[in-house]
């Protein structure tokens, strides 16, 4: 509710600066009832169209917000001059202190300092025209100026520190969003690579059968039928790879051919994991294409690494893949300390993740457990298709 308050007040500032002043105008107006009441014969200092005029001339240079310095000085000098005329104080001479605060609030502490002696010799010479100035007077009518002045200045510093905090954190988001939205797009040509390596891969497959069915076609046609098959079945799951690859593949990136690693290299990755780890499979395995073999393969180290990182000593890890009718689940967890270590700087695993899920139609959490340690859960649809 402040957070909303502070919003408004500083999209309507001049508003505010005229509800500030409301108190002190209303002040300035109760005297008028001694002034209408006075007696024919009774002569008040000031009549009343003077005294609402000079209530005015100190008030209204309050509303500016351009130069606190200046409107200090224009109010400063009003009231010596009506010192000068001898004339006696008004309820509107607080406008001294006000326009003192806002020098003390919004300017540099030079010009504070400077308002604060002139708000001094302005209480020197109000003592020394309308009564016997004694050093506990003088003390007494400091103690205002500097309270009002030290009130400005610890306003001007928690200023000062609240926007110096929203700028870092402005600046802090700013960088964060950046920093993610270069490591998505990292981790997006990262996996073009990848799935181009899978695409090569499945049209390899498809010339080298091609080629055995043209030599089979002649002696031995239940071969060349079952390579057609082959190429059949290696061609729709290529397709589907091609069309996953559009709007993830970036111009310029180099290409690596090195087969990619699938389900089948998961268990060599278990065990030279660098920690102590074991492998579960329930439900009968899917036949996967070998992009999401690839995006569990990645999620699996991606979860064995980060808890050799950040784990501690003694940390065990689990792999389990579960395979229902409709889903593949990957679920990665550790007893480790990894909930509580501190999050190393620049690490995008999660990104990465959600990246490789999330273009197979997927999900992806990670968190800490409830009774310690870390916890990777990723769930992929598979295919209608599946293997018996």
């Amino acid at each position: 509710m402040f957070g909303r308050v502070r919003a408004w007040s500083t999209r309507h500032r001049k508003l505010m600066d005229a509800l500030r002043g409301v108190p002190l105008a209303l002040l300035c107006l109760l005297p008028l009832v001694a002034y209408m009441s006075a007696s024919p014969t009774g002569r008040p200092p000031l009549n009343v169209p003077v005294y609402l005029g000079l209530s005015l001339a100190l008030l209204l240079p309050l509303l500016s917000r351009r130069s606190p310095p200046a409107v200090f000085a224009v109010v400063s000098l009003i009231s010596f001059g009506q010192w000068l005329a001898e004339a006696q104080v008004l309820p509107a001479n607080a406008a001294v202190l006000v326009a003192l605060w806002s020098v003390a609030y919004r300017a540099s502490f030079r010009w504070a300092l400077a308002a604060m002696l002139v708000g001094e010799l302005g209480v020197f010479l109000a003592l020394v025209q309308w009564d016997t100035p004694t050093p506990g007077m003088f003390f007494s009518g400091s103690i205002f100026v500097v309270t009002v002045w030290l009130t400005g200045l610890y306003a001007n510093t928690r200023r000062r520190y609240l926007e110096s905090l929203e700028e870092r954190a402005r600046r802090a988001e700013f960088e964060r969003d950046q920093q993610a939205r270069m490591a998505a797009a990292a981790e997006r040509a990262r996996i073009a690579r990848e799935l181009h390596d899978v695409v090569a891969h499945n049209v390899s497959v498809m010339v080298v059968q091609a080629d055995g069915a043209g030599y089979a076609i002649d002696g031995d046609p239940e071969q060349a039928r079952l390579a057609v098959r082959t190429i059949s079945k290696t061609g729709r799951e290529a397709l589907a790879e091609m069309r996953r690859l559009v709007g993830v593949l970036r111009e310029g990136e180099s290409t690596d051919y090195t087969p990619q690693p699938g389900l089948a290299q998961l268990a060599e990755l278990v065990r030279g994991a660098g920690v102590p780890a074991g492998l579960e499979v329930v439900g009968t395995p899917a036949e996967l294409p070998e992009g999401k073999q690839l995006a569990v393969y990645r999620i699996v180290q991606e979860a064995l690494t980060n808890a050799l990182k950040h784990g501690g000593p003694g940390v065990r890890a689990l792999v389990e893949l579960r395979y229902s009718m409709f889903e593949l689940v990957v679920r990665v967890t550790d007893d480790g300390r990894g909930a509580a270590a501190a999050p190393a700087s620049g690490g995008h695993g999660l990104v990465g993740m959600r990246e490789r899920v999330t273009m197979y139609g997927g999900a992806v959490t990670a968190g800490p457990l409830a009774g310690g340690g870390f916890e990777v859960l990723a769930r992929l649809p598979v295919p209608e298709a599946r293997a018996a």
